[in-house]
């Protein structure tokens, strides 16, 4: 922390120097190309203030080109008080074009103050706007045809009784019936049973039962 502190303080006591050097260069240029009083304060002032200004316009990331426009012309403004004060030239016979330089030089500063400090402002992307709720589109499933109700199995018939079968046999067979038991009685001496009936007539069971039942 103390190191941090020692390098910011350091860097203050260097920007005091040399800003107090320059200003007292422009200050004395200024004197020397006819600006006197109050004049010759303010031009160092805005020589300064567009270099703050320009530094501003770079800081901030917008119109980089114009920030290092107008910086390079501050900085050359001041770089070159501090070298025509150094000697380089003779200030009790300032050159014509020094001269014009110096009265024109508070319109510059404030065309590039002006441009800096009023430039276009940076837009911000505008917010994204909600998207509603995506809708599902999957397609419905197609219907399933309905399938054709199958009828339950038909109850399969009930053997009738023999009784209500004899009422309904020929007498044509219960006639021929009566001669085959006869015949059988007579050639094994015993009654014909069911099965045998039902053989020698070819009949089904139930009806064979109900022919038996009226031989007795």
């Amino acid at each position: 922390m103390r190191i941090r502190n020692v390098t910011v303080d350091a860097v203050l006591i260097q920007a005091v120097i040399a800003a107090a050097l320059s200003f007292a260069h422009l200050h004395d240029l200024a004197v020397a190309a006819g600006q006197d009083g109050w004049k010759a304060w303010a031009y160092p002032v805005s020589v300064d203030l567009l270099l703050v200004a320009a530094w501003k316009r770079l800081r901030s990331g917008e119109s980089k080109a114009a920030g290092w426009s107008w910086f390079l012309v501050a900085l050359a403004a001041s770089l070159g008080a501090n070298v025509a004060t150094a000697g380089l030239l003779d200030l009790h016979d300032v050159p014509a074009w020094l001269r014009i330089l110096v009265a024109g030089w508070p319109a510059v500063a404030f065309l590039g103050g002006t441009l800096l400090a009023h430039g276009p402002a940076h837009r911000t992307a505008p917010a994204a706007e909600p998207q509603d709720t995506p809708i599902d589109t999957a397609p419905e499933p197609e219907p399933v045809p309905e399938q054709p109700a199958i009828p339950p199995p038909a109850p399969e018939p009930v053997a009738e009784p023999a009784a209500r079968q004899a009422d309904r046999i020929p007498a044509v067979l219960v006639e021929h019936a009566r001669k085959v038991a006869a015949e059988h009685h007579t050639r094994t001496g015993a009654p014909i049973d069911t099965a045998t009936l039902r053989a020698r007539l070819g009949v089904p069971a139930p009806l064979a039962e109900a022919i038996a039942a009226q031989l007795t």
